[in-house]
């Protein structure tokens, strides 16, 4: 057990893929069969304690719709977390369809950006989080290799998924946990 402002130790420390679930359940969005990405995100702002419930215990509300100025274009990041055990930013960027590879140039693009203008000294680069309906994992891992960046996706339910699929889950956490433990 850490003493409050002890060092942390190497098996204390948390990575970005540990802190992001996969996949987040918003069921409490009640949203139907077919919503808009707009619609989506303002469900996920009217219940903003349910969804920072649904993140983690360290995450930070920033804001939403973060506009930024690339040269001559305006663009926009749906939301922006700060996560405090992780020192940095999270970026959202919500979509309704699958992950797809151009994903990936985009929240490129807001991770840099976000990392020259918005980072602190004293904070660790943005992580970038793709929130999608779905996706391929054979193409996130191809997309996804070898960006500098720190960019996850995971996929969102707006449903409780089955009781084989959360008994998974609980092992799957359950032996990420006994390994830490083990180092």
């Amino acid at each position: 057990m850490l003493t409050k402002g002890a060092k942390p130790r190497p098996e204390d420390l948390l990575t970005a893929e540990e802190e992001v679930k996969n996949p987040f359940v918003l069921e409490f969005l009640g949203l139907k069969d077919e919503y808009s990405e707009s619609e989506l995100e303002e469900a996920l702002i009217r219940h903003l304690e349910a969804f920072l419930l649904e993140l983690g215990g360290d995450f930070t509300f920033v804001g939403r719709q973060k506009r930024l100025r690339v040269g001559d274009e305006w663009f926009r990041i749906d939301l922006v977390f700060f996560h405090r055990k992780l020192r940095c930013l999270i970026l959202i960027d919500l979509k309704l369809n699958n992950f797809t590879y151009a994903d990936v140039g985009q929240m490129n693009l807001y991770c840099n950006y976000a990392r020259r203008h918005w980072t602190n000294e004293d904070e660790n680069p943005p992580v970038g989080l793709i929130l999608c309906a779905g996706k391929n994992e054979a193409v996130a891992e191809y997309a996804l290799e070898g960006i500098s960046n720190k960019i996850l996706t995971t996929e969102y339910q707006i449903a409780l998924p089955d009781k084989k699929l959360l008994e998974g889950e609980l092992r799957k956490t359950r032996e990420i946990l006994e390994r830490r433990k083990k180092k």
